[in-house]
């Protein structure tokens, strides 16, 4: 219940910004854009919100180049609240907000690396960021481009952390009503990245027995089909993040942040409600090669602690209000 109020409760400082979504931009390309980002990604939609629960798993944590004994975690809960609202929009570009919220409660079971011992051991994590986002849309080679950039602030329930900056481009090669080609690029300008440069691809194909083969690189790869009158089933693997900042954890001001890499694989029921209102219900398999604990000050190259991780079951579900449901859907 606690992980359930904590969501509501910034939930309803979010719905406000919903009743000024509605005024989308009248341009084609760029509604065509933003329909097909929302339908790819739930972070870009209007007010997207979701739960995870993880299996018990176990782990082996690493301190320098000295193994630890292995512990445990038997409980993890995750939150995701995000919305986003363009309030100004032209013929040739868009300015808009990004706001997002996540919530993370865990119990572990913690050795001893001298006693054996083992600890109950319960925590929560709060990490959130607001961003400020500029699209330009233009035509490179007769083909349709755009370009974003992106300012953004994270933090914890404590405080603000670091300002990081996104710059993206994509080219649409091929659009149609069976294949979507494009490819881009995008730039990390965050000391903290473990990428600052990363070549994109997204590749849609619509196959004659009705499956759809999805493939957003790097972020993920699908083979969906649309069943019954509004929903659609998807199989494939998808990446994630799991991230929040740490204090006092060795008697010092010195400030943490923990980073780790979820690898998603499984089954995803997606159903359209009113035309708008997406419900999905996700679950599989999750591996988490590896979560590091590095300064703040620092990189996740250079970790002061490091956990590798047993795969584990886990369950997503999740609400999104998507203005252009509707839109994609035709």
């Amino acid at each position: 219940m606690k992980i359930l109020k904590k969501t509501l409760f910034v939930c309803c400082i979010l719905l406000p910004s919903l009743a000024c979504f509605s005024q989308t931009a009248s341009d084609s390309i760029k509604k065509k854009v933003i329909a097909y980002a929302a339908d790819k990604f739930p972070v870009t939609r209007a007010l997207n919100v979701e739960f995870t629960h993880v299996a018990p798993y176990n782990f082996t944590p690493e301190m320098g180049n000295t193994k630890l004994p292995e512990s445990r975690v038997d409980g993890l809960n995750q939150a995701k609240i995000s919305a986003n609202y363009n309030f100004i929009k032209t013929r040739k570009w868009m300015l808009g907000a990004t706001f997002g919220y996540k919530y993370l409660s865990s119990e572990s079971l913690l050795t001893s690396p001298t006693t054996a011992e083992k600890t109950a051991v319960e925590q929560d994590f709060h990490y959130q960021f607001s961003a400020l986002n500029f699209v330009y849309f233009t035509k490179l080679f007769k083909k349709t481009t755009f370009f974003s950039s992106t300012v953004m602030v994270d933090g914890s329930e404590q405080h603000f952390e670091r300002v990081k900056g996104i710059l993206t481009g994509t080219m649409v090669l091929t659009s149609n009503e069976r294949t979507k080609l494009s490819i881009g690029f995008l730039v990390n300008i965050d000391p903290s990245a473990q990428s600052p440069f990363i070549p994109t691809v997204s590749y849609e194909h619509h196959f004659n027995n009705g499956l759809i083969l999805d493939i957003n690189l790097p972020k993920s790869m699908m083979l969906r089909k649309n069943v019954f009158e509004n929903g659609r089933i998807s199989l494939g693997t998808e990446l994630d993040q799991t991230n929040f900042y740490l204090y006092n954890i060795d008697g010092t001001s010195k400030k943490y942040e923990f980073r780790q890499l979820d690898i998603n694989s499984g089954l995803l029921y997606e159903h359209m409600i009113a035309n708008y209102f997406l419900l999905s219900a996700k679950t599989g398999i999750r591996l988490s090669p590896n979560g590091r604990i590095f300064e703040k000050s620092g990189s996740f190259a250079d970790p002061v602690f490091e956990i590798k991780n047993d795969p584990t079951f886990y369950m997503n579900f999740g609400v999104s209000f998507n203005p252009f449901a509707k839109y994609k859907k035709r």
